[in-house]
C-alpha cells in the first residue's frame, strides 16, 4: 500500500465444494482452513476467521485493498485445490464450485460475524446452505438470477 492510505474493509466470502459434495470432513477441513489462512496472509489480507462444514466454507478477512475480491477468491480456490489434491485424500479430483458470495461489514459487526462463522456446524443443523445463502443475498439486497446460483442439491 502507498503511504497515506488507510482502510478498514471487512469482507465475508462464501463458496462451496463442487457438486456440493460433503468432502470436507472435520479432520480434512481443519487442515484446509489452516492452509487457506496462510493463502490469505500471503495475499496481504488479515484472516479473522475461516470455518465451514463438509460442503462449503466462510472466510472473514480484513481486506488488503491492493488485491481485488475476485483475485483473492481465485487464488484461495486455486491454491487450496492444489493442496487438497496433493494430499490424495480423495479418489477423484477435488474442486470448488464456480462462483462465490462476498459481503461487506463495518467494524461494529466483527464480533457478530465472527461468532456466526465460528458456529457453522450448529447453525447448519437447523438451516440448509441453500436457505443460508439465499438469506444473505436477500438481506444484503443482492440482485441475482437463480440460474447463476450455486448448484444446490438439498
Amino acid at each position: 500500500m502507498k503511504p497515506g492510505t488507510f482502510t478498514q474493509l471487512y469482507i465475508q466470502l462464501v463458496f462451496a465444494v463442487k457438486f456440493r459434495d460433503r468432502l470436507l470432513s472435520k479432520e480434512i477441513r481443519e487442515n484446509v482452513l489452516k492452509y487457506i489462512n496462510g493463502i490469505i496472509t500471503n495475499l496481504g489480507h488479515k484472516p479473522i476467521i475461516t470455518n465451514g462444514v463438509e460442503d462449503h466454507i466462510h472466510v472473514f478477512i480484513g481486506l488488503n485493498p491492493s488485491k481485488s475480491i475476485s483475485e483473492t477468491v481465485k487464488e484461495i480456490k486455486r491454491s487450496s485445490s492444489i493442496y487438497i489434491n496433493e494430499q490424495s485424500w480423495f479418489k477423484t479430483k477435488f474442486q470448488w464450485q464456480e462462483g462465490y458470495g462476498a459481503f461487506s461489514y463495518s467494524r461494529s459487526h466483527i464480533e457478530r460475524v465472527y461468532n456466526y462463522i465460528l458456529n457453522q456446524e450448529a447453525h447448519h443443523k437447523k438451516k440448509t446452505f441453500r436457505n443460508e445463502y439465499l438469506e444473505f443475498l436477500d438481506k444484503y439486497e443482492v440482485t441475482y438470477e437463480k440460474r447463476f446460483l450455486f448448484d444446490f442439491f438439498d
